[in-house]
Order: structure tokens, then C-alpha cells, then sequence
């Protein structure tokens, strides 16, 4: 890299870490979220590449916003840019600081999809008489992401890390509030001398019933989400449309009606709200094999 590229590059560093460091403050728990994310960049480092993302893709939107601006008669001045390119980078840089968050709730309902029966092989294994170490081992496929954090505990221990440690220290870096209610479970069987199998049962059989009240709870839930679906995402819509085409002609005498500017939007703001529905539908269906 030539001496020039180094330079300007380093200043594009500067400029980005200043703008990290004067975000920080008001994410004192992004450290946090990071680890839970199993992120292993620093928060100024994720802030970073936050504020470049959300940089560029405000300057994609102004250009896409002044296109549009100039193609308005008469044209809408362009100063109007000057605002926006504030709301822009704002509303696109706290959207993308949400990243962490989707991935902790994914992650954790990964972990929450096969923590029983994971943890229910172990018990197996602990009352057959094989030591705890082992039946962890024996845990680490098959399961999914339970496996993968049971390989990263078993991975420590054979590093060195004292079986408790490697159990509290991933329990305190787990987003799912089942799986660290069974690693702490483990983690203080072992350090009381109590019996880890019908400790470690238990509280399995409680988690069991908690997802499956949980599952009770979304079937429930889910009729009045439906209904609401099909009167906004359907109904309204489509009704909407038709009256205010005979509206509009009624009052014009047939001078006016939905023509396609009108209608492209409509239909565009319609199928934004499908979406939004389903999301809601699939992101607060619970996930579990019971």
C-alpha cells in the first residue's frame, strides 16, 4: 500500500473511532449483548462498522431520495437533503445496532430447541454411572447448538479450566435462561457433593413443563393475531381500495380516480404490513421439541 493509501486510510480509522467513541456512551451494554451474541468484536469495533454501514446506506437513500425529488413537478428543492441526511444516518444506525439483539433471541432459541433433550442424555449418562466430564462429551453432537456450547465446556476442561469454572464462566456468556438454568444446576450439583443426576432431572422436567405451557400460551395468542391479519392485512385493504375508487368517482363524476402513482403505493404499504404480520407470527411462535 502506497504511503498516500496508508494516510487515508488511517484517517478514515480516526474519523470512524471518533464517531464510536461518541456513540459508546449510550450503549453501555453493548459488551454485553456482544458476548451473548457470541460476537467476538469489541464494542468500538462494532460500533465502527455500524456507523460506516449506516454512512453508506444513507448516501444511497439521498441519491434515491433526490431522484425522486427532481422528478416531482414543480421539483422539490434539493436543501430538504440536508435534513434527511441526519434522520438517515440516525434511524439507520440505531436499526442496525439491533443486529446483536436478533442474534442473542436467535441464538437463544436455538439453545432452548434441544436443551431437554440434551440435558436428559446427560442425566442418562451421570445415573449409568459414567463420569459428569463424559456424559458432557457424549452430549457435544446431535444437539445442535447445545452440542456446540457443551463442545466449547469440554473444550476448556481439556485445556485445564476446572469443570466448574468452564460451566459458570459459559453459563454467564448464554442467552438462553433455560440452558444456564441447567449449567447452573451442574455447576452447584457438583460444588455441594449432591447428586447431579436427580438434581439436574428436575429441573429438566420443570423446564419441560414451562414450554409446554409456553406452547399452550402461543396457540392462544395466535387467534386474535389471525384475526387481526385478516381484518388489517386483507379486509381493510382491499375494501379500502374499492371505496375510495367509488368515492373518488362520485365526487369527481368520473375525472378521478386510483390511478397507478396512487395505487403503486397502496399496494406497496399493503404488502409491508403482510410482512409485518408474518414476522410477528414467526418470531413469537416458540420453538421447542417437547
Amino acid at each position: 500500500m502506497a504511503p498516500e493509501e496508508k494516510i487515508t486510510s488511517a484517517r478514515q480509522r480516526s474519523i470512524q473511532t471518533a464517531i464510536a467513541e461518541m456513540f459508546a456512551p449510550y450503549f453501555p451494554d453493548l459488551k454485553k449483548k456482544l458476548a451473548l451474541a457470541n460476537l467476538s468484536q469489541t464494542p468500538i469495533e462494532f460500533l465502527e462498522k455500524v456507523s460506516l454501514s449506516a454512512l453508506y446506506l444513507s448516501v444511497a437513500f439521498l441519491f434515491l431520495t433526490g431522484v425522486a425529488f427532481t422528478m416531482q413537478t414543480p421539483p422539490v428543492p434539493l436543501l430538504w437533503l440536508v435534513p434527511l441526511a441526519a434522520v438517515y444516518f440516525l434511524a439507520l444506525f440505531y436499526y442496525l445496532m439491533l443486529y446483536p439483539d436478533s442474534l442473542v433471541l436467535k441464538r437463544a432459541k436455538e439453545l432452548d430447541y434441544e436443551v431437554v433433550f440434551a440435558g436428559r442424555q446427560i442425566v442418562i449418562a451421570v445415573k449409568s454411572g459414567m463420569p459428569l466430564f463424559d456424559a458432557i462429551v457424549g452430549a457435544t453432537s446431535g444437539y445442535g447448538a447445545v452440542s456446540k456450547e457443551l463442545s466449547r465446556i469440554a473444550d476448556r476442561v481439556t485445556l485445564g479450566v476446572p469443570l466448574v469454572q468452564a460451566i459458570r464462566d459459559e453459563a454467564q456468556q448464554n442467552p438462553s435462561r433455560y440452558f444456564v438454568r441447567v449449567l447452573m444446576q451442574l455447576s452447584n450439583s457438583i460444588s455441594s457433593g449432591a447428586d447431579v443426576g436427580s438434581s439436574v432431572e428436575v429441573v429438566l422436567d420443570q423446564i419441560s413443563k414451562e414450554q409446554v405451557i409456553s406452547l399452550k400460551e402461543y396457540s392462544q395468542k395466535l387467534t386474535p393475531i389471525v384475526m387481526f391479519f385478516m381484518v388489517f392485512g386483507i379486509i381493510v385493504p382491499s375494501l379500502g381500495v374499492v371505496l375510495a375508487t367509488v368515492v373518488f368517482s362520485a365526487i369527481s363524476g368520473g375525472t378521478l380516480g386510483m390511478t397507478s402513482s396512487i395505487l403503486a403505493p397502496v399496494f406497496i404499504a399493503i404488502a409491508i404490513i403482510q410482512f409485518l404480520f408474518l414476522g410477528l407470527i414467526e418470531t413469537s411462535r416458540p420453538k421447542y421439541i417437547i
